[in-house]
Formats: C-alpha cells, sequence, structure tokens
C-alpha cells in the first residue's frame, strides 16, 4: 500500500476514535480527560496501534485502556461503518503520558518565566 493511504487511514481512524471515545462511551473507567495523541497502522492494515494519554497521568490512561480494551467490539464496528472499510485494523490501545510529560515541561517553562 502506499504511505499516503495508510497515512490518511490513520488520521481518519484517530479523528473517529476520539469521537466515539469522547460521546458513545459511557464506561466510568473512561474518563472524560482522555486524549488519542497518535495512531499507526500496520503497512498491511490489519493492526493498529491506538496511542491514549490522561491528564490523570499514566495510571490513568491505564485504567481507561481497560475501558477501551472491554468496548474494543463496539469502537472496531462504529469505525468500520463509519469509514466504510470491509475490514477494519485489529485496535491494539496503549497507555501514553505524553500530556503529563508536556503539562510537566510546560510548568518548568512558566517557572522560568518568573
Amino acid at each position: 500500500m502506499s504511505s499516503h493511504k495508510i497515512l490518511r487511514l490513520s488520521q481518519d481512524i484517530r479523528h473517529e476514535i476520539s469521537g466515539i471515545i469522547m460521546h458513545e462511551l459511557k464506561d466510568p473507567r473512561i474518563s472524560g480527560m482522555l486524549s488519542v495523541t497518535r495512531t499507526d497502522v500496520s503497512g498491511d492494515m490489519s493492526y493498529c496501534k491506538v496511542y491514549i494519554s490522561s491528564m490523570d497521568g499514566i495510571e490513568g490512561a491505564k485504567t481507561a485502556i481497560e475501558g477501551l480494551d472491554s468496548a474494543k467490539g463496539y469502537i472496531k464496528r462504529q469505525l468500520a461503518a463509519r469509514l466504510k472499510m470491509r475490514k477494519c485494523p485489529e485496535l491494539i490501545f496503549i497507555a501514553d503520558d505524553s500530556i503529563e510529560y508536556s503539562a510537566g515541561i510546560n510548568k518548568l517553562l512558566k517557572d522560568i518565566e518568573k
């Protein structure tokens, strides 16, 4: 497959999964302060790694991953319907601490500014 097609599919998956998480999932383990930071689709489009970050830190992201894993079938079905895909890639959710890391850097920069 061309890398342009995979990159576009990766961006579309990221956008749609963000919408599904924010508006449709009601699991208490999935807090409202989640962000899909990145998605990586494999070359044969059979797997997609979805990186999830939380404002509650890495522990909040790991808890959210448990909820997302239990809702994986629903997310995959919604994703296939919205993107009109015949075969949706297998979703692999991974906890990411990039929001917490960037908040720490922002705090350091504000401290330096003062």
